[in-house]
């Protein structure tokens, strides 16, 4: 039995978190054991636990890539356990320990973004060239896009592996059980509803979502409702600017909500404004699963999951015109939602299932343990 240690700092459910959730779902248990290290308190270890990992809550890591102390503690943590290897979703602190104890490890970029000059050119790009592939002995790229990120940035295409997200498909709850969530969340029968599931951060493009709903209230055009799952830091500036705009009518902020599934049922459209960090939406593969279409930005992996005109539209990412002409095609076309819906969930099934991304991942681990050489997908 091979015992990995994941180590997460999120004490969120992120992207990260979903990942390695899904993970868990489709992994060959009678081969590899799943142990997680996470910040004390982290939202992400009840979900764990329940999903059957093996749950270590240590102090200091909260959201943060790098920090000695967290060493220290990681360290401290691995010399106890001692597990065959260590997959890290960023979190440097344990890649740096996993090296002192000369544990292999794998670590995993969830994230897109635009590579700032200082790792584009020298000596920054010798630095991050170096740090990367020595704390790592493979890199998992969930998305080309990610693996784009560190190839500019000076990192080998041999040390990278693309293992796009995979997730469970979700549930078609009842009818009934529909009616009585949309009841309860005051949203009226037969008008559109877009819904966004992500952290609110600055970066995800809420205040973008914000504008296009004013704009298409200026238009006249106010049957449509959205919804607003997560929560972050962002969170009282975006409900600021929902009262400020005059949109409250027609945007629900919802918190912090468990019942992803049920909320993924009621909608219509589902919605990806990020214009900062995108990789591989595991929010948009479950809406895919579903039979959703999307309205999504043109950042980042994005592009590599929703199809122009195919299982969805794609904006500019920060365009909020775009993005409020994108809404209101989706409305005023109810015939175009349901092809697009439909053409989701066949790319869904086709290539970004559950069972695809576990054996890929354990593909990856075999390769490390074995000391065998990956290339680019």
């Amino acid at each position: 039995m091979t015992r990995v240690l994941n180590i997460i700092s999120d004490s969120n459910i992120g992207g990260a978190g979903r990942v390695l959730l899904s993970y868990l779902r489709f992994a060959d248990k009678s081969r590899f054991q799943t142990l997680a290290a996470l910040p004390r308190g982290s939202l992400l270890s009840p979900a764990l636990m329940e999903a059957g990992a093996e749950v270590y809550e240590v102090d200091g890591i909260a959201d943060r890539s790098y920090h000695q102390d967290d060493v220290r503690v990681l360290k401290a943590l691995l010399a106890r356990l001692r597990p065959d290897l260590v997959h890290t979703h960023g979190c440097l602190s344990g890649r740096v320990a996993a090296k002192r104890l000369r544990i292999p490890v794998v670590y995993s970029r969830h994230s897109a973004f635009p590579v700032p000059a200082k790792l584009r050119y020298p000596p920054g790009r010798w630095v991050n060239k170096w740090v990367n592939e020595h704390y790592a002995d493979h890199i998992i790229a969930v998305s080309p896009a990610a693996r784009d990120n560190l190839t500019d940035s000076g990192i080998s295409p041999a040390k990278i592996t693309v293992v796009l997200n995979g997730t469970a498909p979700v549930e078609r709850t009842p009818p009934e059980a529909r009616a009585a969530l949309k009841q309860e969340l005051g949203l009226p029968p037969d008008v559109p509803v877009f819904g966004i599931l992500a952290r609110i951060e600055d970066y995800k493009g809420h205040l973008d979502l914000v504008e296009a709903a004013r704009l298409l209230k200026k238009q006249g055009r106010d049957r449509f409702r959205v919804l607003v799952a997560g929560s972050g830091t962002f969170e009282a500036e975006v409900s600021r600017a929902v009262t400020a705009s005059g949109v409250g009518d027609v945007v629900r902020l919802l918190g912090f909500r468990r019942d992803v599934a049920a909320l993924l049922n009621i909608l219509d459209v589902q919605l990806n404004a990020s214009y900062g960090t995108e990789a591989t939406s595991m929010a948009l593969l479950e809406g895919m699963s579903l039979g959703l279409p999307s309205i999504a930005s043109d950042y980042g992996g994005n592009p590599f999951l929703i199809s122009d005109g195919d299982n969805g539209l794609i904006f500019p990412a920060r365009d909020s015109r775009a993005l409020a002409d994108a809404m209101l095609q989706l409305m005023d076309h109810p015939e175009q939602r349901q092809a697009m819906g439909l053409r989701a969930k066949e790319v869904f099934q086709s290539r970004f299932t559950g069972e695809i991304f576990a054996q890929n991942v354990e593909r990856v681990y075999d390769g490390v343990l074995k000391g065998a050489s990956h290339g680019t997908k």
